[in-house]
């Protein structure tokens, strides 16, 4: 499009404003009482190849993008550079267009920043736009990976960022009811105060296949367009009146068309319409596109999103049965890290060279569109188990992301910080139209109110949810219909204030799985409401929260730490009062005789995006004097022996837990300790050993036959603490009892291993493990 003049490019902005990635907003310097106020500054960072938090630095002068010589540029610069872009600081900086050259203006030269300043205004240079280098010298800054908080999180690699009101598909045969998600329709831009057309001659599959990516389409499918054009003529007298009712209303009149691009041509691995190269009508539009008509297109949507509830599981069913790939950790459908299957093993993707076009590919192969993002850094928490790719460089054409040219990890080439994740463009099905939170103090809390009655005409009711069995998992589906995250809290009594009048019960017996997109899909009691209390003090309510924690327990060192002990009763008062013996105990001999355990280590860590905090506030939390110390959950882990058909045949009690940062990664702090009553959790990043050889850590094994058994171990099993991920909780291992020994193998946690895998887990050979000690 480099033929075109500027004022066109303006108007392409104009036309699709808000494509571009603004990396933040710079605060003006305040004017003072004779200034003018400064003009607004946006930043951004652009080139190839980068990560999320590095890049050339671009900034928004005067209505114009334009770089930065790398002229005395300093350390200082950086810092303030990075934190307009919303980072808490720089680490680095490059010279001499690392990162590509940029085009456009050069708008700064000689800065000179003490790394104190606001906004890199403030900071000493030539004057705007004053400046003697060329675009060799573009300056690039890298800045830690750490957001200042409340700064909208923004990771996008490439420069375009989608608005879906930009680009619309409009529906044109009208129906008695609009049904949701559109998937064919007349394409649409935004332009001035409406919409126009795109004239659609030249327009062929690969154009269709930008626009139904952008809609959250995989694929797009062909379109009769001889129906459309009938349609879009004035109706001959002849034309068979069912044939016109039952398109009624296609193209009203002519005249309404207003067509605005034309000459599109697009590769079709674009991920947004901006992307492609096309041309501006000028003047007149109203004789415009003579031999064509607008530009219709027809999508095919994912499985999740298909109509009809049998057809969707069984498509879904299909689909699972044959995926090598899958997204985990995000809040939302068609977003989080990306995870691939390999030897009967998940693993990550990491994040060099991960880009738009190689993002794109894992969302069209999972049934949603092209890419909104591609994202680094592990912005959707850390992955487990091995890192299978590296260096994935798709055409954007591969039907899965297999297909791509990759390189084989090595184990000094990546680690679990650098996982690769996406978002997705999704289709819009207007859920979050259909439930809103009331009365809370930000946006993100409140009392839940379903909308009831959505029929032919029918107008809106509002109603509220019985608290009643309400908890973590259902206030899950309610933040992700509301594109509010995670939740934080299920509440089953709420103390809001009486936003709005809405005091009716419409809606009780409500159970979720959790993944579910909508209220609607979970379970509930029908028309008949059961419900013991009904005032709007026992109606449900949430707190949502943009990140959640995710715990997972280190199955190595169940493994490796798992031996059998013979410890006499008179040492097991103190654990037999903190219930952590087999009930058989409560008939034992007291002080004769003994307790055989299966102990083990465990090492709990979080890996997820927020720390992992106790439900219950300090004043609820239980001393034990005997262990002297405070336990600040009831239940936070199961410890199992189960026969290979699933029977428990043991348990451990192992019930309340003080959590604490016994050890962290590198660079991180720890925040939680239980001694002198301190606050308790797991800090993100850290892990929380119950080493064996304490109270409790163990499995009362006196009544276990000899055998062939699995051991299971679960982390917050009653899903009371929020977390992104429930199905990595679980940890099973094979166990081999002879008796007199115990040989435990196979340790992996729940969802690493594919299902065929899992079926086959119990038949593995044991490996010798520690006698009776």
């Amino acid at each position: 499009m480099g033929h075109h003049s500027t004022w066109t490019w303006q108007e392409l902005l104009v036309l699709l404003g808000g494509l571009w990635l603004w990396g933040g907003s710079a605060q003006p310097t305040p004017p003072g009482p004779t200034r003018s106020p400064a003009p607004q500054l946006k930043f951004r960072l652009a080139g190839y190849p980068r990560k999320h938090n590095e890049g050339r630095i671009e900034v928004f002068y005067n209505d114009e993008w334009g770089t930065i010589c790398d002229d005395d540029f300093t350390l200082a610069n950086a810092h303030v550079l990075c934190r307009h872009l919303g980072f808490v600081a720089a680490t680095g900086w490059a010279h001499s267009a690392k990162y590509g050259k940029g085009i456009g203006r050069i708008w700064l030269d000689n800065v000179n920043c003490a790394g104190g300043e606001k906004s890199i205004g403030d900071c000493k240079h030539r004057g705007w736009g004053n400046s003697d280098c060329s675009h060799e010298e573009d300056a690039g800054v890298i800045c830690k990976d750490e957001r200042i908080p409340g700064f909208k999180d923004s990771n996008v690699i490439e420069t375009e960022q989608s608005h879906v009101e930009e680009v619309r598909l409009r529906p044109v045969v009208s129906g008695a009811r609009r049904r949701l998600p559109v998937t064919e329709g007349v394409v649409e831009v935004r332009y001035k105060d409406g919409w126009a057309q795109i004239c659609d001659e030249g327009w062929d599959t690969k154009n269709s296949r930008v626009i139904c990516g952008m809609m959250g389409f995989p694929a797009e499918k062909k379109v009769n367009r001889n129906f459309y054009k009938l349609a879009s003529k004035s109706q001959p007298k002849q034309k068979r009146r069912e044939d016109v009712g039952s398109r009624k209303r296609l193209f009203a009149e002519r005249q309404q068309l207003n067509y605005r691009l034309h000459s599109v041509s697009c590769t079709g691995t674009e991920v947004h319409l901006s992307m492609c190269t096309f041309q501006f009508y000028q003047g007149n539009t109203s004789t415009a596109c003579g031999a064509g008509m607008p530009a219709v297109v027809s999508c095919l949507p994912g499985p999740l999103f298909t109509s009809g509830s049998t057809h969707k599981k069984k498509q879904r069913q299909q689909q699972q049965g044959q995926l090598r790939i899958r997204l985990k950790g995000g809040a939302k459908a068609g977003e989080g890290r990306v995870e691939v299957l390999k030897s009967n093993e998940w693993g990550t993707v990491c994040d060099d060279r991960w880009n738009l076009l190689s993002a794109s590919v894992v969302c069209r192969e999972l049934g949603f569109g092209s890419a909104k993002e591609a994202l680094t850094g592990a912005r959707m928490g850390q992955g487990t188990g091995p890192i299978h790719l590296n260096e994935v460089q798709c055409l954007g054409t591969e039907k899965s992301l297999w297909s791509c040219p990759f390189k084989n990890i090595t184990q000094e080439d990546c680690k679990h910080t650098e996982d690769a994740a996406v978002r997705c463009n999704v289709p819009y099905m207007g859920y979050e139209n259909l439930i809103r939170l009331s009365g809370g103090r930000s946006r993100f809390e409140g009392r839940v109110e379903v909308a009831v009655g959505a029929g032919d005409g029918d107008e809106l009711r509002w109603g509220l949810v019985c608290g009643e069995g309400w908890g973590t998992l259902e206030a899950m589906v309610v933040c992700r219909q509301l594109g509010l995250g995670f939740a934080n809290h299920g509440l089953q009594e709420t103390w809001y204030w009486d936003a709005s009048n809405v005091t009716e019960m419409v809606l009780s017996g409500v159970k979720c799985a959790g993944h579910e997109m909508s209220l609607s899909h979970c379970q509930h009691h029908g028309s008949s409401l059961s419900c013991r209390n009904t005032g709007t003090r026992f109606a449900a309510g949430v707190i949502c929260s943009e990140t959640a924690s995710d715990l997972l327990l280190h199955a190595p060192l169940v493994q490796e730490t798992a031996y059998i002990e013979d410890r006499p009763l008179h040492m097991l008062y103190c654990a037999a009062e903190e219930n952590c013996l087999s009930s058989s105990a409560r008939l034992a001999n007291w002080p004769y005789g003994h307790r055989r355990l299966l102990r083990f280590s465990s090492q709990i860590h979080n890996n997820g995006r927020a720390d992992f905090r106790p439900k219950a506030g300090r004043h609820s939390w239980v001393w034990h004097e005997c262990h002297r110390h405070y336990h600040s959950m009831d239940i936070f882990t199961h410890y199992d022996i189960l026969t290979p058909n699933g029977t428990k045949v043991a348990e451990g009690h192992k019930a309340s837990f003080c959590l604490e940062d016994t050890e962290c990664e590198e660079d991180v702090a720890k925040r939680y300790e239980c001694a002198n009553f301190g606050e308790q959790g797991i800090t993100v990043g850290c892990w929380d050993l119950y080493r064996h050889d304490i109270d409790c850590q163990w499995i009362d094994i006196t009544d276990v036959k000899p055998g062939n058994y699995i051991l299971q171990v679960v982390i917050n099993p009653n899903f009371e603490v929020a977390e992104s991920d429930f199905t990595n909780n679980a940890m099973k291992c094979n166990c081999k009892y002879d008796g007199h020994r115990i040989w435990v193998h196979s340790c992996h946690i729940g969802d690493a291993l594919s299902e065929e895998a899992s079926k086959r887990f119990e038949q593995y050979p044991g490996q010798l493990n520690n006698q009776i000690s």
